[in-house]
C-alpha cells in the first residue's frame, strides 16, 4: 500500500490483493502528474514494475488507463471519469447543498465548497463562485492539502481523537522536517474550533488566499466540510472572522437539517 495510506487495511483474507493494488496505480495519477510511465508508478505506489506493467496493461484494456505510445506513458481514461461521475452526481449532499452554497456565494462575494477527505488530502465535490468572481476557481476532483486547508483543519478537528491521532501520524511522515510547524499552527486550529466552531487558513495554503471551514456532519455519521474564501485583496480578516465564518456555520446547520 502506498506510504500515503493512514489506513491501509492489514492482512485480511477476505481482502483481494490484486485489486488492491491495480487501485493503488490509479491513485499514483492524483498525486500531481498527469502522465505516467511503470517506473514512474512504482516509484510512486512502491509495487514492483513488474506488477505495476501487468496492472497498467489491465487497466488500459478495462477503459481506465490510455496508453502514449509517442511518450510511453499512461494517463487516465474515461472510464476513471465515469465512475467519478456517477458519485458525485448521486452524492444527496451535494444536490440539497448546491442551492444554498450558490446563495452564499452571490451573497457574499466569495467562493463556496464541499469537500470530502481522501487519505491527507481533501477533494472537492461541488464548488460555486459568483459569475462576476473570476478568481479561485476550484472544481469538482480538485485535491488540497489537509494540513493547511480550512477544509482539512476543519475535518481533523471534528474527527475523534482516536482517528485524528492516526491521520496526524501519517501527516508527521508525510511532511517531515516541515512538521513540527505546521504541527504547532494545526493545535491553534483546533483550539479556535473548540472555541468557534470554525477554523480558518490565513495565506497557510496559499499566502494569497485566506479560507473558513465549518464540519458539515451527514446523516450516515460521517463528515464533509463546507468553506468559503477569496483573494486576501479581495476580503478582510476581520470580515472573514467575524462575519463569514459565523454565516458559514448557519450555512451548514441548514443543511444539515435537510437531512443530508
Amino acid at each position: 500500500m502506498s506510504a500515503e495510506d493512514p489506513a491501509a487495511p492489514e492482512k485480511d483474507r477476505k481482502f483481494v490483493e490484486a485489486l488492491g493494488r491495480g487501485l493503488e496505480v490509479l491513485r499514483a495519477f492524483t498525486q500531481g502528474s498527469v502522465v505516467l510511465g511503470n517506473q514512474e508508478i512504482s516509484r510512486l505506489t512502491g509495487l514492483p514494475k513488474a506488477t505495476v506493467s501487468r496492472m497498467t496493461y489491465t487497466l488500459t484494456q478495462l477503459g481506465y488507463l490510455s496508453y502514449a505510445p509517442q511518450l510511453e506513458k499512461y494517463q487516465l481514461d474515461s472510464g476513471v471519469l465515469a465512475l467519478g461521475y456517477a458519485y458525485v452526481s448521486n452524492l444527496r449532499v451535494r444536490q440539497l447543498a448546491k442551492p444554498y452554497m450558490d446563495d452564499f456565494a452571490r451573497r457574499t462575494h466569495t467562493t463556496v465548497g464541499l469537500t470530502c477527505r481522501d487519505r491527507l488530502s481533501m477533494i472537492y465535490v461541488e464548488n460555486c463562485r459568483p459569475v462576476e468572481v473570476a478568481t479561485l476557481r476550484m472544481d469538482a476532483g480538485v485535491r488540497l492539502p489537509l494540513a493547511t486547508t480550512a477544509a482539512g483543519r476543519a475535518f481533523l478537528a471534528a474527527t475523534p481523537a482516536h482517528e485524528r491521532a492516526h491521520l496526524l501520524t501519517a501527516l508527521a511522515a508525510k511532511h517531515g522536517p516541515e512538521w513540527p510547524e505546521l504541527e504547532a499552527s494545526l493545535g491553534e486550529s483546533f483550539a479556535q474550533y473548540q472555541a468557534h466552531g470554525f477554523c480558518l487558513s490565513l495565506g497557510d495554503w496559499d499566502r494569497n488566499v485566506i479560507a473558513a471551514g465549518v464540519p458539515l456532519r451527514l446523516a450516515d455519521g460521517s463528515t464533509m466540510v463546507l468553506t468559503c474564501g477569496a483573494p486576501s485583496y479581495q476580503l478582510s480578516e476581520e470580515r472573514l472572522k467575524g462575519e463569514l465564518a459565523h454565516e458559514l456555520q448557519t450555512l451548514a446547520r441548514d443543511v444539515e437539517s435537510l437531512g443530508a
